[in-house]
């Protein structure tokens, strides 16, 4: 295992230690997989993408180190976060 330390935000913001890609892997390079065009069996046209990922690692393999708080969302209203009203007036 080859672990490194990552943020993420779903389901909610936390820091986890989770597995990378062996570097030195010859079927992907290091980058854990690759992405594979598919089109549509009429038409031939382009239809999406799939990502399949590489032996060399587990993209599920990750554990919770330290969840951490979520941020209040700020509002976007003429008010500014202390209560006061936004005026084109100087200060004084």
């Amino acid at each position: 295992m080859r672990l490194r330390i990552r943020h993420t935000t779903w389901p909610r913001p936390a820091l986890i230690l989770t597995d990378t890609p062996r570097p030195a892997c010859t079927d992907c390079r290091g980058e854990g997989g690759q992405n594979r065009d598919y089109g549509d069996y009429e038409t031939g046209e382009y239809a999406g993408t799939e990502w399949d990922p590489c032996h060399c690692w587990d993209e599920t393999r990750r554990r919770v180190l330290l969840p951490l708080p979520r941020l209040p969302r700020r509002r976007h209203d003429s008010t500014d976060p202390w209560g006061a009203a936004y005026t084109d007036e100087p200060p004084f």
